[in-house]
């Protein structure tokens, strides 16, 4: 192995470029939104894990968004945190941990496309096929579902990571406010065309296919809602979809600003605003919209505090 590959084992991380007024507002809002995000998912993750009325499979797929939720707010904002306490010139982070947090920041970007994949196929199949189900949406098919949700993500991920370490590295300065894959090949001085084309190409396939699933389970749902005349179905249809419609707007939304902007080098620092906003507002609103939404999580909620209130 190259003696240069190791050759900075302890890295200096840019941050976010801002007044010590705005740092501390920044600290406050991020500490609020961290400690919002972990309850909320936590807490869903609780009540569905422990109400039997919920071991749905709708409701089951969505597990697996707060838990991504969870990781995608943790990678990241705990380590703003610090680093807004931490002096510029001393905001340093080891290899290892740059490398950890990189990857698990394009887990969550990732798996937040899987998940919701899986989950507009269980829609589909519930209401374009309600009869066949139960059959379909075994727990077997959940295992399924759910284990290739992470699997598209960890795999890919893993050798996208995989080829940017691999890479000696001359350069010992991060100039963003968090790890990410960009960030650890621009460290290196060798050739990186092949991280560009694998990192363009996962990209490309990533949301390709992501949008071109959502569109299609969607088409085919509307096509069904506008030949049946049930309008109880329809609603509770639109009312189901329009949650998960949601979430996945919000994702493209908050995921394409920061991209967006990266074409923009005057606007660098607002770029850097909107990738942490794609780890805090998803993470956030998600558990509020799928609670508010979802009749059984909100009865169950409504419940508790109601129970909670009267012990009292």
């Amino acid at each position: 192995m190259d003696n240069l590959t190791f050759r900075y084992s302890v890295l200096l991380v840019e941050g976010l470029q801002i007044t010590h007024q705005s740092n501390q507002l920044a600290f406050i809002f991020l500490l609020i939104a961290y400690v919002f995000t972990m309850v909320s998912n936590i807490g869903i993750l609780i009540q569905i894990s422990a109400e039997k009325s919920l071991h749905q499979p709708m409701h089951i797929l969505f597990c697996h968004l707060p838990v991504s939720d969870v990781i995608g707010a943790t990678v990241l904002i705990p380590r703003l945190l610090k680093d807004l306490l931490t002096d510029p010139s001393e905001r340093y982070i080891t290899y290892v941990e740059c490398v950890s947090q990189a990857f698990f920041v394009h887990l969550y970007g990732t798996t937040s496309h899987t998940i919701l994949m899986i989950m507009a196929f269980d829609r589909y199949v519930a209401i374009c096929n309600p009869l066949r189900y139960p059959t379909i949406m075994t727990n077997k098919m959940m295992v399924k579902l759910s284990a290739g949700a992470w699997a598209a993500a960890i795999l890919p991920v893993g050798i996208l990571i995989g080829l940017s370490v691999r890479l000696s590295h001359c350069r010992s300065f991060i100039p963003n406010h968090f790890c990410d894959n960009a960030s650890l090949f621009k460290l290196s001085c060798e050739n990186t065309v092949i991280n560009n084309i694998y990192g363009l190409t996962f990209t490309v396939v990533l949301l390709t296919s992501s949008l071109g699933w959502v569109l299609l389970t969607y088409l085919r749902i509307a096509m069904v809602c506008l030949q049946s005349k049930n309008k109880a179905t329809n609603s509770k249809a639109i009312k189901t979809c329009s949650t998960h419609l949601t979430v996945y707007v919000i994702l493209l939304i908050s995921g394409f600003v920061p991209i967006f902007l990266h074409r923009f080098s005057e606007y660098a620092e607002n770029r850097k605003f909107g990738s942490v906003m794609f780890h805090v507002i998803p993470p956030g609103l998600n558990p509020i919209i799928y609670g508010l939404q979802a009749k059984e999580i909100r009865q169950r909620m409504l419940k508790l505090c109601r129970n909670k209130f009267n012990s009292n």
